[in-house]
């Protein structure tokens, strides 16, 4: 039992718990989340630091404070990855690194780690040279493209290459593309309205269709790999030959069914997650023309125009800032749900086990006690020597200790090394070629999904 005897302090000293207002009879605060997640989420820090919700019938406790959010996301026994969210995860992705809960998490986590080691880093950022390269040179001068797209392509292309070692024709990524855009809009619809999953629509049937797809083309690279494995003796290059030929403690090889979950939840990682960071990068730098120049001018002085190496990232401090910033505004992973395990208390409130607790990036990165200015985008704040005009600068230490794009503790995201490599150098070399210019009129807003991306992101491109 966690929660504190008649003599103990309380665990959150100062914080405070409430309750959302404007809650409907029966549909509790399910329309206003529907209609604008991010802004009624974003509305929820004025009235407390643990705020109850309603969806529908059932109470979602949001997490507000960074100290809450980082209780709750270090204390892995107590706040557990459970819930219908996370078994209906379970049953599209499999039972992954990405969706199992903490009694199998550290053994995944074992398995996994030694594929994502610095040295393997290296090679995979070779092949994102690659990528990257043949992406940015294959635009037009003047050419309106669908940046997104573009970026999707880029990202997925080189996952498949580097963490595979397959590739990944246009026409087999647009299917790609299409198949994880509707699973992802599908099952955040499904997270919010559970009951008509099972109802027989065209969205479920895409949906289904989707699912099947994506989960027919990992098992296509698994077969692929397995029918071609033992040709190379000196170890494994990328994820996938590393659990081909990964023995477990004892002596049995990882079973087909584990390298097929974690492959799955790769695919959509590996390619959903940067090239959102790098979508928003580009849209924001689109709106901010001093700051897209000074990025030329970084990328231009470093690259002279060849494509960015790993060896150049630490030479564009600015570039990384960008996409750090980026990512504090549009964190691609924006809704986390964990269920208490036992009864337990946050914030001065009791939750029974089983309590849903969720936690939002974007709720945290955007609070003006830590971000002075927290919805302009101002790369500047990431620089030590960054004092804000009009007031004084935020605690620089809070705001890291705030700032989870990749979450916190043991579950913290593997690939956090591979995603920011990989967007730096993009980025870089993007901005080294191509000016970027918005699509007069063209609305870009987010879309309805679980992971958090443009829901269309046209733009002119110019060569510099």
């Amino acid at each position: 039992m966690a929660t504190r005897g008649p003599d103990r302090p309380p665990a959150d000293p100062g914080l405070r718990a409430a309750r959302a207002p404007g809650a409907r009879p029966l549909a509790g605060h399910l329309p206003a989340f529907y209609r604008a997640p991010l802004a009624f989420l974003d509305a929820l820090p004025r009235h407390g630091d643990l705020v109850e919700v309603r969806l529908g019938r059932q109470p979602v406790f949001v997490l507000c404070h960074p100290d809450l959010v980082r209780r709750v996301l270090t204390d892995d026994r107590t706040y557990d990855r459970e819930g219908p969210s996370y078994r209906r995860s379970r049953r599209a992705m499999g039972n992954g690194l990405a969706t199992c809960p903490q009694a199998e998490h550290r053994a995944q986590r074992r398995l996994m780690q030694p594929a994502f080691r610095a040295d393997h880093l290296a090679r995979y950022a070779a092949v994102m040279r690659q990528t990257i390269g043949e992406s940015v040179d294959g635009w037009r001068h003047g050419q309106q493209i669908d940046l997104g797209g573009e970026l999707f392509a880029l990202a997925t292309k080189t996952a498949v290459r580097a963490l595979f070692d397959a590739d990944l024709p246009p026409a087999e990524g647009r299917e790609l593309h299409a198949a994880l855009d509707t699973f992802l809009k599908g099952i955040y619809r499904q997270s919010l309205l559970p009951w008509a999953a099972r109802l027989p629509t065209p969205g479920n049937r895409r949906y289904g269709r989707a699912l099947a797809h994506w989960q027919a083309y990992t098992a296509r690279l698994v077969d692929t790999r397995r029918a071609h494995s033992g040709t190379g003796g000196d170890g494994p290059k990328d994820v996938l030959s590393h659990l081909l030929s990964t023995r477990l403690p004892d002596g049995a090889p990882v079973a087909d069914h584990a390298v097929h979950d974690q492959c799955t939840a790769l695919v959509l990682a590996g390619s959903e997650t940067t090239a959102s960071a790098l979508a928003w990068s580009c849209h924001l730098l689109s709106h901010h023309r001093d700051v897209a120049e000074e990025l030329y001018a970084e990328a231009h002085g470093v690259l002279r125009g060849r494509t960015a190496t790993a060896q150049d990232v630490p030479r564009l401090p600015l570039t990384g800032r960008v996409v750090t910033e980026a990512l504090r505004l549009y964190p691609p992973a924006w809704l986390i749900p964990r269920v208490t395990t036992v009864e337990t208390e946050l914030a001065g409130r009791r939750l029974p086990a089983g309590s849903t607790v969720v936690f939002s990036p974007y709720v945290i990165h955007r609070r003006g006690d830590l971000y002075p200015e927290p919805s302009r985008f101002r790369p500047g704040r990431w620089a030590g020597e960054d004092v804000p005009a009009g007031g004084p600068a935020a605690d620089r230490n809070a705001s890291l200790r705030s700032y989870v794009p990749f979450g916190l503790g043991a579950h913290r995201c593997i690939g956090e090394s591979f995603a920011l490599t990989e967007a730096t150098m993009a980025l870089a070399t993007l901005a080294a070629r191509w000016r970027l210019q918005a699509v007069p009129g063209a609305a870009v807003r987010p879309a309805a999904r679980a992971v958090l991306a443009p829901e269309r992101l046209p733009m002119y491109v110019y060569e510099r």
